[in-house]
């Protein structure tokens, strides 16, 4: 296939992946899953705050008497910069939180974006439980590997960024395409049609995760990138 003709299936996926962000099948999917992502996020944010405020506190009662009136500065910096590494920590784990979300959702979304734009189509069938189950852990384990990753990358200025789009990217395409070409086609067909077009799925696997990086878009992320999938599988199965 024509470098230009991959180009312009990625950017019509893309186009149509927007648009199904803001209509009506998928809000109430998306409200559900950003109400899952929301609560798991403030609860690990709670619980983080509240373990290193146990540690300053247990700091300081470790000087009971007398404490000098240096360390209170010290123990007022520790908080402030324990918060700071929570968020950064949290805008590099956010991918794996988000898709272990999003594996709640995907078969919904993904039967919205079939039965919306092709509805001519077969209907896609839903992965077996069994597949799917191990799917969803092989990604989010995944997922926190080049994440965690990403974030030692933190300390090198001008690549851990691009690590995590390129990294985060390169997950996408390999675990939303293959999951929107499974409904299509057998286990053996979705791998050559995963293989045929990898750069096509890459491509539109690091757009969507640039996603990754605006915050509160992010929590969205992962039922864009199944859209977009979703749209890239139906355009490459029917240009083969």
């Amino acid at each position: 296939m024509a470098r230009e003709t991959s180009a312009g299936l990625v950017i019509a996926a893309i186009r149509d992946g927007v648009g199904d962000l803001v209509s009506p099948p998928f809000r109430g999917v998306a409200l559900r899953s950003l109400g899952v992502t929301l609560t798991i996020v403030v609860a690990l944010w709670a619980l983080g705050t509240r373990f290193f405020t146990h540690l300053a506190g247990d700091a300081a009662g470790a000087h009971p008497i007398d404490v000098p009136f240096f360390l209170d500065g010290v123990f007022w910096l520790a908080g402030i910069f324990s918060g700071l590494a929570l968020m950064i920590a949290f805008s590099f784990l956010i991918a794996p939180i988000t898709a272990a979300v999003a594996g709640l959702f995907l078969d919904e979304v993904a039967e919205a974006v079939e039965t919306t734009h092709y509805p001519a189509d077969p209907p896609g069938r839903p992965m077996p439980l069994g597949e799917s189950l191990i799917g969803a852990a092989r990604f989010t384990g995944l997922s926190l590997i080049v994440n965690l990753v990403c974030l030692v990358l933190l300390l090198v200025p001008g690549v851990n960024l691009v690590a995590f789009w390129l990294g985060n990217g390169w997950l996408i395409a390999r675990e939303y395409f293959g999951f929107a070409a499974r409904r299509l086609m057998g286990r053996e067909a979705a791998a050559e049609l995963a293989r045929r077009h990898s750069t096509a799925a890459f491509l539109a696997g690091v757009v969507a995760a640039l996603l990754l990086s605006v915050p509160f878009v992010n929590f969205l992320t992962p039922l864009f990138a199944t859209a977009v999938m979703v749209h890239l599988a139906k355009r490459t199965s029917r240009a083969a």
